[in-house]
């Protein structure tokens, strides 16, 4: 039953989109600017970095509470747990609040996966920033980061409950990358 509430409080947290809410604070409409994404990029296009990383570490937390108190307090596994950390992503991307207009899920995705495990959250971190560095491009680093996070999670030894919520989190995240895809290829995409 507990693993019920928590699945259910993950999603609705996750549905907070504080993007929206803080440049809704500073007179902005966040999906009019930019991109019209409520994710900490689009956040620091319009607001500034300082409001980026307010964004990102909130956005992160929605992931990274629900998930933490289930794993490693009430010691939720298997299914549930599968569900508990895909959860806060699908409210982020599909929030209950918004119309089932979100974001792109990835700094909740990684708050989850923080909470799972430091050290493969560390390394799916450092893919990011050198793709990000080398490529310029926000969207290519998160694609790649969480596209590389179930093979980092299958070869750190981790279940195979743990690698299935990887490999769902991931085809989440890219396929709601598809417009930036789209752009990417066709040289299109707004770089950092």
């Amino acid at each position: 039953m507990e693993s019920v509430i928590l699945i259910l409080l993950a999603y609705l947290l996750g549905s907070v989109l504080f993007g929206d809410l803080i440049a809704r604070m500073k007179g902005i409409d966040i999906r009019s600017v930019g991109s019209g994404n409520v994710g900490a990029t689009n956040v620091g296009r319009a607001l500034g970095k300082r409001y980026a990383l307010v964004v990102f570490l909130l956005d992160m937390l929605k992931g990274f509470i629900p998930f933490y108190v289930g794993f490693r307090i009430y010691q939720i596994e298997g299914i549930s747990l599968v569900a508990l950390g895909v959860a806060p992503v699908l409210g982020h991307m599909f929030p209950v609040f918004a119309r089932l207009r979100g974001g792109k899920g990835v700094a909740t995705a990684f708050g989850v996966l923080l909470a799972l495990s430091p050290q493969v959250a560390l390394v799916a971190l450092l893919i990011w920033a050198v793709v990000l560095l080398i490529s310029r491009y926000v969207s290519l680093a998160s694609i790649t980061a969480a596209s590389l996070t179930p093979v980092i999670l299958a070869l750190s030894g981790h279940a195979v409950p743990v690698i299935s919520m990887g490999v769902i989190t991931a085809v989440l995240i890219v396929l709601k990358h598809r417009p930036n895809i789209e752009r990417l290829l066709r040289g299109e995409e707004h770089r950092v």
